[in-house]
C-alpha cells in the first residue's frame, strides 16, 4: 500500500472514531438537558458514522490492483462511495429541514449552558477534522476522502446552527425574551439548505465521473503540449482523458512518420507515456493508438 493510501485510510479511521464519540456526546447531553437541537445533531452525526464507514469500505476496494475482471482497476468504487455519502448528506439535510420547520409549531425549547458547550466542542472538532481530511484527500486525490471532508464541513454548518440557536436561547432566558429560543430552528433551516446544496454538488461530481465525463479542456490542452513536445510525434489525431476514482486515464491517437519501423514507433510512444505519467502522477495509464504520417498529408 502506498504512503498516500495509508494516510487516507488513517484519516478515515480518525473521522470514524471522532464521529462515534461526538454522536455519543450529543445524544447523551441532548437527552439529559432536553436539547432538541443537540439530539437532532446527534442523529445527524449517527448518519455520518454510516457515511464514513461507506467511504472507508469504498476506499479499501478502490486500492485493489487491476485484475482480469477489472482491467482498469477499482478506482470507481471510491466514486460510488462518494455518491453514497452525498445521498446520506442529502437525507440528513431533509431531516434537519423538517425538524426545523416542525419546531416552529411546538413550545420554545429549553436551553442549557452545557448543551451550548457541547455544540462549541463539536464545532471546533469538526473544523479541525475538515481541514485535516481535506488536506490528506487532496494530496491523495481521493474522492472518498474529499467526500468525507465535505461531510465534516456540513457538520460544521450544523454545529454553527446548534451553537447559535442555543446561544440565542440562553440570551433570551437571561434577558427575559423566551421567543429567542426559536433562533435555533431558523438557523437549522438555513443550514439544511446549505447542506443540501453541498450534497447536490458532491453527487453531481460523482455522477459525472461515473458517466466518464471528459476532463476540462485546460487539462487536455496540457496533455497535448506534452505529447507534441516529444520528438517524432507529428500530429495528435484524437485525445481523450477521464477520471477513474483517485487516478486518471488518458487515451490518445497520434501520428508518426509512416516509414518508421514498428520498434521505432514503439520507442517514441514509450517516451510519450513516460513524459505524461512523470509530469502528472495522478495519471495511471496512457493508452495510445499509432497512426502513420507522411509529409504530403500536411
Amino acid at each position: 500500500m502506498s504512503l498516500q493510501n495509508r494516510s487516507s485510510l488513517i484519516a478515515v479511521w480518525i473521522s470514524l472514531v471522532a464521529n462515534i464519540v461526538l454522536t455519543g456526546i450529543k445524544l447523551v447531553i441532548g437527552l439529559l438537558f432536553n436539547s432538541q437541537v443537540l439530539i437532532a445533531d446527534g442523529i445527524h452525526n449517527a448518519g455520518d458514522v454510516i457515511a464514513v464507514a461507506t467511504a472507508y469500505s469504498a476506499m479499501r476496494v478502490s486500492n485493489k490492483p487491476a485484475d482480469d475482471d477489472h482491467p482498469y482497476g477499482h478506482g470507481k468504487a471510491e466514486v460510488l462511495g462518494a455518491l453514497m455519502v452525498a445521498i446520506i448528506l442529502g437525507l440528513a439535510a431533509v431531516y434537519m429541514g423538517f425538524h426545523a420547520i416542525e419546531a416552529f409549531f411546538e413550545p420554545a425549547p429549553s436551553v442549557h449552558i452545557i448543551a451550548f458547550g457541547a455544540a462549541i466542542v463539536s464545532l471546533i472538532a469538526k473544523q479541525v477534522l475538515y481541514v485535516y481530511t481535506m488536506r490528506v484527500g487532496r494530496e491523495a486525490n481521493s474522492k472518498g476522502l474529499i467526500a468525507t471532508a465535505y461531510d465534516h464541513l456540513a457538520d460544521v454548518y450544523a454545529s454553527i446552527a446548534a451553537a447559535a440557536g442555543i446561544g440565542i436561547g440562553l440570551l433570551g432566558n437571561m434577558y427575559g425574551f423566551p421567543i429567542l429560543a426559536y433562533g435555533d430552528p431558523i438557523a437549522g433551516l438555513i443550514v439544511s439548505f446549505l447542506v443540501l446544496k453541498l450534497a447536490w454538488d458532491m453527487g453531481k461530481d460523482s455522477y459525472d465521473i461515473l458517466m466518464e465525463k471528459s476532463l476540462p479542456p485546460e487539462e487536455l490542452h496540457a496533455f497535448a503540449e506534452h505529447i507534441l513536445a516529444v520528438p517524432g510525434i507529428k500530429r495528435i489525431d484524437r485525445l481523450r482523458a477521464r477520471e477513474h476514482g483517485h487516478y486518471k486515464l488518458v487515451d490518445a491517437r497520434v501520428s508518426v512518420l509512416g516509414t518508421l519501423t514498428v520498434q521505432e514507433g514503439h520507442d517514441i510512444i514509450r517516451v510519450m507515456k513516460n513524459d505524461i505519467m512523470t509530469a502528472y502522477p495522478e495519471v495511471d495509464e496512457v493508452l495510445v493508438h499509432l497512426n502513420p504520417w507522411y509529409p504530403e498529408d500536411e
